[in-house]
């Protein structure tokens, strides 16, 4: 799992919750599912079975593999639309590539993050680059949905290609967890990606053993997704592993702790740790769209099938006439 490493994490700036931060009780632990999505690639849908009231500002995220491909294996997804909100792609091993509508893509691999704000719609593509379909190999990442407010659910489409060189490196006060801000802030120490709805994602990588209370904003949700490993989360220590996500209470730290012993091919805990403001607005979700009204869903779809959310570039061609969801 590379992602974007260092040799030795004593040299990155360090963070800490202070003595006086208020813990974030844990709330539930829930185990994702296993599927598959686009064109056959395996994910697990790491937010199943929460309530949304304690993911919002967030809609879903899917942990896409880990898998080892054989030569002619590695999928893709179709074109497929999308409004409403933004979608966030971080790739750790492997590598994709991205079209929009708009102009918009380009390849992404270890540590990069491809953020694409559909707004008012757009039409995207992501594929395995041919090279590696013919050879197969490791991939891994995870596709996070971010939901925009009604004043921005109509804004002109953008796209964020975020390297993994500028991301935010951060460490715990004996370096024993190696912080990656992909965006939003951590105890002042911005990550690159600019969000219209304010939130915090961090990848942490925990050494066997190490543990680390992070200061987090009062006013946003607390989340934490294990892409591998074992450990545990809040100051109760409930224990976490491979797949599952732990919901935070209210408060203004959280505590993430490696087990001591790790799996043979899981050298340490890898940790996704999500915060937002939440909206409060109605959600109505549905594939690819997400809006405030049943009447607003309606009408993207209506847009879609009228052509009015982009065209496909002339160099491809739709393979399917129907919505496809990511």
């Amino acid at each position: 799992m590379p992602a974007v490493t260092v040799e030795n994490p004593l040299t990155l700036p360090r963070v800490a919750a202070p003595a006086d931060a208020v813990p974030r009780p844990v709330l539930a632990v829930t185990t994702a599912p296993s599927g598959f999505e686009g064109e056959g690639f395996p994910v697990r849908r790491a937010f199943a079975g929460i309530n949304y009231r304690y993911l919002d500002p967030f809609i879903m995220m899917d942990q896409m593999g880990e898998v080892d491909y054989a030569p002619g294996e590695p999928k893709g997804t179709p074109w497929h639309p999308h409004r409403g909100f933004e979608t966030v792609t971080y790739i750790i091993d492997g590598i994709f590539e991205h079209q929009d509508s708009n102009g918009g893509g380009g390849t992404i691999t270890n540590g990069d993050t491809q953020w694409m704000t559909a707004g008012g719609g757009i039409l995207h593509i992501e594929a395995p680059p041919e090279h590696l379909v013919m050879s197969g190999g490791l991939f891994h990442g995870l596709q996070l949905w971010v939901n925009l407010p009604a004043k921005d659910k109509m804004m002109a489409p953008r796209y964020q290609d975020i390297r993994g060189g500028s991301v935010q490196l951060l460490t715990s006060p004996d370096g024993g967890a190696l912080l990656r801000v992909i965006a939003g802030e951590l105890d002042g120490h911005k990550g690159p990606g600019i969000t219209h709805t304010p939130i915090t994602m961090i990848h942490a990588t925990l050494a066997p053993g190490a543990e680390v209370t992070l200061p987090w904003r009062e006013d946003f949700n607390g989340l934490a997704y294990v892409l591998a490993g074992r450990g545990s989360v809040g100051a109760e220590r409930r224990p976490v592993h491979l797949g599952q996500a732990a919901v935070f209470g209210a408060g203004s730290s959280l505590t993430v702790r490696a087990d001591d012993k790790q799996d043979s091919h899981t050298p340490d805990l890898e940790v996704v740790l999500l915060g937002g403001q939440p909206i409060r607005e109605p959600m109505v979700h549905y594939g690819p769209f997400v809006m405030n009204t049943k009447e607003e869903l309606v009408q993207a779809f209506e847009d879609y099938q009228k052509g009015r959310l982009g065209t496909v570039p002339a160099v491809h061609g739709m393979t399917d006439e129907g919505p496809q969801d990511v």
